[in-house]
Formats: structure tokens, sequence, C-alpha cells
């Protein structure tokens, strides 16, 4: 019996298809507006952006400077987002808002538009262009609306990119310590902490400046060595100045290894 009921029950789903596709096609080619405004509000309530989006992108140009209009770009921007068509999105969002500056969706889109930039941005590991043009879409978007119920959520998003922004840094910095380049190390390292001063990374970036400055000093030529030994005691200083005292770990006892090591070193070279 399943088996007689399963070759009917696929022709009446083929046929569905078949006819749902005819009258899509029949909607696109209808000089109809009302029919196409109607049809795409119906699919984009229904969640088929992709039918919905080009019904309204017709509309758009024929509709312009009309509150249907307006409404038609609206619904569009979101086809946009929706599909995942960030990019898109982000700069009809933005236009939308300069559009229709009056409009009750302009604050809205305006922050769409930083949003679809934050979305675009990419792990910390990858080039942080996108990262850099979200943080100002979004401080644009504070600047804008600096009464706006959004701000806050545009700060917290804008404190999430400056977070990978730091990342990254952090991440170059450190290879050039991994790939000892010690020099460009100590240079990168310190940059990051002036840059960001408060890291989450701090006491693991001023180890590796610590570091760094002792290999250096290890592997120094003679002119150099007294230098290089002064620049570790000193970076040595300043990373205990801020550590001494607290729990144990890995790096309060490398650090004091390093010390003892390098004042070893010293009382060698003056003898």
């Amino acid at each position: 019996m399943l088996k007689n009921l399963k070759y009917p029950l696929l022709l009446a789903f083929i046929s569905l298809i078949l006819y749902s596709c005819s009258e899509y096609q029949q909607i696109l080619k209808s000089n109809n507006l009302q029919l196409k405004y109607e049809a795409a509000i119906k699919y984009y309530e229904q969640e088929k952006y992709y039918k919905a989006s080009p019904l309204f992108e017709e509309l758009i140009p024929l509709w312009r400077g009309t509150q249907k209009g307006q409404e038609v770009y609206y619904y569009y921007c979101y086809c946009n987002y929706y599909q995942g068509y960030y990019a898109v999105a982000a700069y009809h969002f933005k236009k939308f808002a300069k559009t229709y500056p009056n409009s009750e969706h302009a604050e809205e889109c305006y922050f769409m538009n930083g949003y679809c930039n934050y979305i675009m941005s990419p792990s910390p590991t990858l080039d942080q262009t996108n990262t850099y043009h979200a943080i100002d879409e979004l401080q644009l978007f504070a600047n804008h609306y600096p009464n706006s119920n959004l701000v806050d959520s545009c700060n917290a998003l804008i404190d999430k990119l400056r977070d990978k922004l730091e990342t990254k840094a952090y991440l170059n910095a450190k290879l050039y310590h991994k790939t000892m380049y010690y020099k460009s190390a100590i240079v990168a390292l310190n940059n990051v902490l002036k840059d960001y001063p408060n890291s989450k990374h701090k006491k693991e970036i001023l180890f590796l400046i610590l570091d760094s400055n002792y290999r250096l000093a290890i592997n120094s030529v003679e002119s150099k060595k007294q230098e290089r030994i002064k620049n570790t005691i000193e970076a040595y200083y300043k990373f205990v100045d801020l550590y001494s005292g607290k729990e144990p770990d890995e790096y309060l006892d490398k650090a004091e290894n390093i010390y003892k090591k390098i004042i070893e070193l010293k009382e060698q070279t003056n003898s």
C-alpha cells in the first residue's frame, strides 16, 4: 500500500514545485506593480528572501520618492542581510539612512550598516582592514546618534573589534620572539603595550621582552654585551615590580631564573 502511495505523492510534490516556479516567473514578468509588491511581502514573511529580493529591487526605482518606495527599500536591505550578503547589505543600509534621514528606520539602518561591517571583520590572524572599517562605521553611528538606545550595543561591538586588533598586534609581536628576531620582538612587544597599556596579555608580553633581552645579551658580541645585560636587568625589574608578591607561576619562575643567569653573566663580564 505504501508503495502504491509513493509515486502519486512524489508526482504531487513535483507538480507543486513546478507550479510554484511557474507562479513566481509569472509574477516576475508581470507589469502589475501592486501584485509584485504583495508577492514580495509574502515571500519576505515566509523568509524566502531569495524570491523577495528581486521583486523589491525592481520596485525601488519605480517608487523612489514615495512612502511605499521607502518601505520597499527597507525590506530590500534586510533581504540582503538575511541572505548573508553583508557587504551589499551594509552599503544599502547606509544609503537608506542617507536617502531617508527622517525615516523611522534611519537610525536602525545606520546601526545595521555598522553591524554588517562588524560581522565581516575576520579572525585576528587575518588582515584587519575590515575591522578598522567596522570601528569607523560604528563610531560614526555613535557620533550621529549620541542619545540612541543602540549606542551601548555599538560601544560593546567596538570593544570587541579593538580586542581583536590587540590580539592581532600581540600575535604578530610574539611571532618575532618565536622566530628568534629578538630585536624586532622587543620593539613590537613594547609597541603593543604602548597601544594597549591594559592588555590582557601584559604579563606574558613583559616576560617576552625580558626573555628577548636576555637572549640578545647571551649571544651578543663583546662591544654590546654590557648594554644588553643592563637592558635585561631593567626588563626584569619592570616585570617583577608589577608581579612580585603575587601567586607564583611559570612566568615568575622563569623570570627569576633569567635574573640569576644574567647576574652571573654580568659578574663574568666584569671580572
